[in-house]
């Protein structure tokens, strides 16, 4: 499987069905087949083909974080003791450990990690920075910014 696709190797209908599926992974196909223009033989093709390139990783729900009580999201940033390449793969492993970090994303900038964080309440979140963030691996420093609304959400 080539990491990365060409430009060329996908076509309008390619773009129409991620665009549909992103909407709506739960579509039939034949109103998948539908709403792109095709019939529903060649766009289960093209969809299976979609997840052989590696394009379509997978279908999962999307659950709403506030209905579950986790209504507090603070971002860390984490500056690391050592950055060389043992020491980053120890980080990245810990880190994938802790599930109230929903994201964590390596930064080009004054520091090297940026954490999202999701909690019921800021108490919560200061033993998840305390116990958890604060004892990964090569963690030498972070600071906290508290989220006081989302404005807008890639997941939902």
């Amino acid at each position: 499987m080539k990491k990365f696709i060409d430009a060329g190797d996908l076509d309008e209908f390619d773009r129409k069905i991620l665009n549909e599926l992103r909407k709506d992974a739960r579509i039939t196909y034949t109103e998948l087949a539908q709403r792109v223009g095709l019939s529903k033989t060649p766009c289960q093709q093209r969809v299976r083909r979609l997840q052989e390139l590696g394009v379509i990783v997978g279908f999962r729900a999307i659950v709403d974080p506030v209905k579950l009580g986790l209504t507090h999201v603070a971002f860390a940033e984490v500056t690391l003791s050592d950055t060389r390449e043992e020491a980053l793969r120890e980080f990245n492993a810990a880190v994938r450990r802790i599930p109230e970090v929903e994201e964590c994303h390596m930064i080009a900038g004054s520091f090297d990690y940026l954490l999202k964080v999701r909690t019921p309440d800021i108490r919560k979140y200061r033993t998840v920075l305390g116990e958890k963030i604060s004892s990964l691996p090569h963690v030498s420093n972070t600071s906290t910014f508290v989220a006081m609304e989302t404005v807008r959400e890639s997941a939902r």
